[in-house]
Formats: structure tokens, sequence, C-alpha cells
């Protein structure tokens, strides 16, 4: 079955930097979106970056130029690379993956159980 395990998160100052992994298993990248959201503290989930099987990638205005998504060349792990980081990106961060091409519109089918990043 699908798995999604994300790792990484943590404590770190404001403009610092954390790296966060995402351990995909039981599907393959073909035709399928996937991507980093997050959810602050008494706030709705929201997209942060995602990546297409061809490579394509999106960002949340809140993180151009301070993150960057990517996937390892076997397809196996996601990658969010978080610089500059600010107070406002505390959040948990999950990763997500769903059949279709971003930005979509479609459902994210499957989701990892999060890994929180706090930025204080």
């Amino acid at each position: 079955h699908v798995q999604l395990v994300e790792s990484g998160g943590g404590l770190v100052q404001p403009g610092g930097s954390l790296r966060l992994s995402c351990a995909v298993s039981g599907y393959h990248y073909y035709g399928v979106c996937i991507g980093w959201f997050r959810q602050a503290a008494g706030k709705e989930r929201e997209g942060v970056a995602t990546i297409n099987t061809d490579g394509t990638t999106n960002y949340a205005d809140s993180v151009k130029g301070r993150f960057v998504i990517s996937k390892d060349l076997t397809d196996t792990t996601l990658y969010l690379q978080m610089n500059s980081l600010k107070l406002e990106d505390t959040a948990m961060y999950y990763c997500a993956a769903g059949l279709g091409y971003c930005p979509g519109p479609f459902d994210f089918d499957y989701w990892g159980q999060g890994t929180q990043v706090t930025v204080s």
C-alpha cells in the first residue's frame, strides 16, 4: 500500500534552514503530483510546493525564492529545502500525493503523518 513518511522537522531560528524529506513507497511517480502542505495552529491547511512527474514545480507565493522542492533520481524520496525561515513558517508539514497534474485541481489521495517545523 502507499506510504509517505516525513522527517527532518525541528526547531530553528529565524533566518535558518531546514530540509524536510518524505520517503515514498507503494506506487510509482508516473502520472502523479507529489508535494508539501502545511497547517499552522488555528489555520487552514495550505499548499507549499508541488512537483509533477515531468519535473515542473509550483510554489505558494509566501515561499517563492526561499523554498525548493525536489525529488531523488529513484523517485523514492521527496525533499523540501527551506531557507530564510520566518516565524510564520511554523507549522506541521505534510507530504501528499495525488493522481493528476499540478496545480490541479484534484484531490490528493495519500498523506503522511506530518513533521513539525518551529521557527523561534
